[in-house]
This record gives structure tokens, sequence and C-alpha cells, in this order.
């Protein structure tokens, strides 16, 4: 992932207060829904339950009246028994009597018939029917009840149907729905303000631990308390004390890096100085003098040659600055040690035949490890360099390359047959600009990088360094045997 793209998610993730709050409230507030949804099923049942008891009433007490006079079905209702109903119901009432052969008998005679498939209530002891219908553009609640009648001379059932419309039921479900809301908004209001205060109060220490980082100063790069902060962010904490830790270590190394550079620059570019101003007034002195020229060609040549130590010795700091920090993830890959150290003994091949010293490479199989080519290639080169330097005439130098299966290990040797390194100089050569006595005698125009050039790239790569004499040193010449060991791919 880019640095850009990681930014536009950070930014997408917005406030964690924010998130909190919406993960908190949102499943609430479908909650509520929910179960206003359910308390107004509930209202309607309540209200249904409630009129449909009143309308029975009604229908029952229509039904006294329904009698068999001379042998016919009649019903006697005066509009006082239905203006009461309208009174109780607050409604309008429609009604309808049908004889026993499915006459009319009276009301309104086009009132919705019972249609067949609706169910007896089982709420009531009696022959009654519920159903909904529509009537003179009306929603209705009718009761159809199936009345018994007789007299001496028959006997039959009489269907008795009252019906009512909904504006008494619907204004109470409202009433009983508006009522149940009024009091789960409050309820989800308060439990907002609540939630909000709680999530303020849990995320104080972050926003305290936010406010402490911003109060520091570019250069304080002191530990953060984890103990300050909760146990699930305190691993976040520790991550960032540790890559503060990391920083503080890398800036330490740079000014370090930077004072030794400048100090050991300072001494070569002073020389170039003194060396061009020798030249200038030797060639003011004597113009034409041929003594004079060749006085100065000496000189240039001596710039030369500063210049050329001067170069070498940047070059050095750089790769030490680069083995320092390390390769980079992508450019760490399966690499042969035994091609690279190769290569190297070829490339240095030239230096050694001119000191007429024998360099041997020794390798009866390919080890393969994991590293950064560029580095490895600097590491073996600066031993070879170095142990080609520090050997007399026809010397011997071997570079040799093995792997240990066992202990899944890969070795390089490089051993030389050199004045060596004493042992109480050996932990002391792998600091940068340290140079053993016995070594500055022996070059005095080394600037003493090459071993610690070795030692940071070995470290960035896992690997462990030692010194020892040579297998067949000497007492005036004892060499001198680097061994580095590497974890096998």
């Amino acid at each position: 992932m880019t640095s850009s793209a990681a930014i536009k998610q950070i930014k997408s993730l917005g406030s964690l207060r924010g998130q909190l709050l919406r993960w908190l409230l949102a499943p609430l507030l479908l909650v509520v829904a929910l179960d206003a949804f359910s308390v107004y099923r509930n209202a309607l049942d309540v209200a249904d339950l409630a009129y449909d008891r009143a309308l029975l009433a009604s229908t029952r007490a229509l039904a006294e009246r329904v009698s068999i006079v001379n042998g016919k079905v009649v019903a006697d209702v005066p509009y006082v028994a239905l203006d009461s109903f309208e009174t109780d119901t607050l409604g309008r009432i429609y009604y309808k009597v049908t004889g026993t052969q499915g006459e009319f008998i009276s009301g309104y005679e086009d009132l919705p018939a019972l249609p067949p498939n609706v169910p007896r209530s089982e709420l009531y002891p009696a022959l009654v029917h519920f159903y909904h219908a529509t009537y003179q553009n009306q929603a209705v609640r009718i009761a159809a009840l199936y009345q018994p009648v007789y007299d001496d001379s028959m006997r039959g059932i009489a269907l008795i149907q009252v019906g009512e419309t909904m504006d008494a039921r619907s204004n109470l479900t409202r009433q009983i729905l508006f009522s149940t809301l009024w009091r789960q908004g409050l309820l989800v209001m308060v439990a907002a303000l609540v939630v909000w205060f709680a999530v303020r109060l849990v995320l104080r220490p972050l926003m305290q631990l936010k406010a402490e980082v911003e109060a520091r100063s570019p250069t304080d790069l002191a530990d953060f308390d984890a103990d300050r902060v909760h146990k699930e962010v305190r691993p976040l904490v520790t991550a960032m004390n540790g890559y503060m830790g990391h920083l503080q270590a890398l800036i330490t190394w740079q000014r370090r890096f930077i004072a030794d550079a400048s100090h050991q620059l300072r001494t070569p570019l002073t020389v170039l100085k003194t060396q061009a101003e020798l030249a200038l007034r030797q060639l003011e002195r004597n113009p034409n003098d041929a003594r004079g020229w060749q006085d100065m060609r000496e000189i240039v040549e001596s710039i030369a040659g500063t210049t050329e130590s001067t170069a070498h010795l940047a070059n050095r700091l750089l790769t030490l600055a680069r083995a320092e920090h390390g390769a980079k993830a992508n450019d760490i890959e399966p690499v042969s040690l035994t091609n690279i150290t190769r290569q190297v003994g070829m490339e240095h091949a030239p230096a050694a035949v001119k000191k007429q010293i024998d360099l041997s490479f020794d390798a009866p199989e390919e080890v393969m490890i994991k590293g950064h080519a560029l580095l490895l290639h600097e590491l073996i080169s600066n031993l070879v360099d170095n142990a080609i330097h520090y050997t007399l005439m026809n010397g011997r130098v071997i570079l040799r390359v093995r792997s240990d299966a066992v202990l899944q290990r890969a070795i390089l040797e490089v051993e030389d047959s050199g004045i060596g390194i004493p042992k109480e100089d050996r932990e002391r050569v792998f600091s940068a600009f340290y140079r053993s006595p016995l070594a500055q005698q022996q070059n005095l125009g080394g600037a003493g990088l090459g071993l610690s050039i070795v030692h940071d790239i070995a470290v960035s790569h896992g690997g462990d360094i030692a010194l020892s004499d040579a297998d067949e040193g000497t007492a005036a010449f004892p060499g001198l045997k680097i061994t580095i060991v590497f974890p096998l791919l």
C-alpha cells in the first residue's frame, strides 16, 4: 500500500468518537424502530380486542330485540338504542338483521355480507364472527352474530350484523403509539447523552496523550507512559516508544557520523588547500624556470593523490552510512554468496598480481543466503582489499565459502599471511575511524572504515564476525583470518 493510499484510508476512518457513537446509537435506533412497529401491532390488537367486546355487546343488545311475531322474524330497534351505541363507541353504527330464510328484516340492506372464510371468534361464548369491510367509502369493523329465534310455531337462526367505523379504534391506536414513541424517543435522547458523555470520558486518556504529543518539542523523544492509557491501546504506545527509541539511536548515530566525517574530511581538504596555494606561489616565484615547473608538477601530483584519497574516504563514508541504515526490505533476495565472492576475487586479482600475492578461491559448493547483493559485494571487497594491502610481497590470500547443513549456516572466510591484528585491538577495529598502531605503520593512507563497514553489513544480514590468526601464520607474520557466519537460505 502506498503512503497516499494509507493516508486516504486513515482519513476515511473518521473520528473514533463518531464511530463509537454511530455503532452504539444506530443499533439502538434500529431496536426502537422494531419495537415501535411491534407496539403499533400490539396497539391494533388491543384496540380490536377492546372495541370488539363493545361491538359484540351492541350486537347482543340488538339480538335481544329480534323475535318471531305471527310466524315472521321481526326486529324492534328504536332509534334511541342506536344513538346510545354511537355515543358509546364514538363512531357511526350500521346494522342489518337477516331472517332465518336469508330474507332482509331491518337495518342497512347493502351492509357487506359475512365472507365465507371468516373464522368464528374463540374469545367469546357466542356464534360471532368479526371482519373488516368497506361501507359507504369508510373502513368498518363488523360483528356477525347468529342468534337462535323460536316460538311455538317455528324456530331458526337469524343473523344480526352490527358495524362501526374505525375512527375510535384508529384514535386509540395512535394514542398508544404516540405515547410509546414519545417515551422511547426520550429514552433514546437520554441514552445518546449518556453514551456521548461515556465515550468522552473513556477517550479522555487518548485525548491527553494527543495533547502531550502535540506539546512536545521535536527533539524530545522520551518514552510515553503506557500505563496512562487503556490496556488495548498500550501496545500502540509501546510501539511508539520503540519507534522513538530507534529514531533516537538513528539521530545519535547521524550526529556522530557527521562529527566523525567532518573531522576526517577536514585534514585532506586542508592539505589540498595548502598544496594548491604552494603550487600558485611556486608558479609566481619561478614562472619561466624549468625547475619551478618540475616542483609544481610534483605538487600537482601530490594534489591528485590527496584528491584520490579524499574521494576514497568519501566513498567509504557513504558506504558506511548505507550499511548502518541497512537494505530496504524489497532489496533483500536470495543471492549466491559463492558467486559474489568469486566476482570480488576476480576484481582484485590485478592488485594481487601486482604485489605477487597468491590469491586463491575455495568453494566446493554453491552457497545461497538471503541478503542485499551490493552490500555483500562491498563487505567482501573491503575484506579482500584489506588483506591485499596488509600482506607483503609474495604472500597469500585465501577466500573460502562453505556451508554447514547441520547448523543451517553459511561461512565466509578471508585469510591472509599479512601482519595481522593484535588480540588487544581486535574488538576496537570494528569502530569507525579506528586504526591499530601496526596498521598505521603499514598503511599511512588508510581511513579506518573498512572493518567498520564489514561489521555493519554483516550485522544487518544477521551475521556474526570473528577474527583470529591465520592457520599457517608465523611469529613475525601471524596473518589474519576473518570468519563471518550468515544464516543459510
